[in-house]
């Protein structure tokens, strides 16, 4: 059988200072010249998780992209902070425009799944020429962590006690999945996503700029996904076939998908 292509070697963490000090993870693929794809993950994972080991990173490179990939606040080699203003949607927004800055990038392709779907949709309404066009995986997800129960988590994260709300459950699980992870801090995200009522996009308020959504067949979310597609002026819509919110982005579909939507927007041949 011949062997799958190798996956790309992490480098180590660049850390770009954000607003109060905030130390956030990036990584660096590929030519310094070439279009540059910001990568943001989704809840309780990495950039080496969803777009590393899933092999988008890999793919990205290949169709002739820089990726410039971020570990946001709570999550990889980033700091972690327990105060949910920490992770009012601003604040994540803030820190994405930083890594631009600091990298002197003016404006990327966007590639997001989840919440790092979610941080995507507010910068490229918020900063529109900084994001000339986006894959949007997963999105939207706030209902999710809407319904986490804080209290239970919180109690499982300090004191170990068992969880009985099965949303509550699956999120836990998916945040231990992933080594390093500070369950304190994905509690402090997911009560901060409260704080401001940004747990979802605003349909009435959607980027201009070309944007592909894409969900998992079987997810719960896929009906809302394609309203937002269908409410968002340049939006598109992919299924992707077999899949639910947690392994969407190892699909293949996907991969293919958002890499030639992002190579139909740059100067690449």
């Amino acid at each position: 059988m011949p062997s799958l292509p190798p996956l790309t070697e992490m480098p180590d963490p660049q850390f770009v200072i954000s607003g109060d000090a905030r130390r956030i993870a990036t990584y660096t693929w590929g030519d310094e010249d070439a279009p540059t794809v910001l990568a943001v993950h989704g809840f309780a994972s990495s950039c080496r998780d969803n777009w590393v080991t899933t092999g988008w990173v890999r793919d990205l490179t290949r169709a002739g992209f820089r990726v410039l990939g971020v570990d946001q606040l709570g999550h990889g080699a980033s700091d972690r902070a327990t105060d949910p203003v920490a992770y009012a949607m601003d604040a994540l927004v803030a820190d994405l425009v930083a890594v631009l800055d600091t990298y002197l990038i003016d404006a990327v392709g966007y590639l997001g799944y989840s919440l790092g779907a979610r941080v995507g949709w507010q910068l490229a309404v918020a900063a529109p020429d900084r994001v000339e066009r986006a894959v949007l995986g997963g999105i939207p997800d706030g209902r999710p962590l809407a319904r986490l129960q804080i209290e239970q988590a919180r109690a499982y994260a300090t004191e170990g006690t068992p969880v009985t709300d099965p949303v509550t459950r699956t999120y836990v699980a998916l945040a231990e999945r992933v080594p390093g992870n500070d369950l304190r801090a994905l509690v402090a995200l997911a009560e901060g996503m409260r704080l401001g009522g940004d747990a979802d996009p605003d349909p009435l308020n959607p980027p201009r700029q070309p944007v592909l959504f894409a969900t998992g067949a079987d997810d719960a979310i896929i009906e809302q996904s394609r309203a937002l597609a269908d409410l968002t002026p340049a939006g598109e819509f992919a299924e992707i076939p077999g899949r639910h919110h947690f392994n969407a982005p190892g699909s293949r579909v996907f991969r293919q998908a958002g890499v030639a939507y992002l190579r139909a927007g740059s100067s690449q041949p």
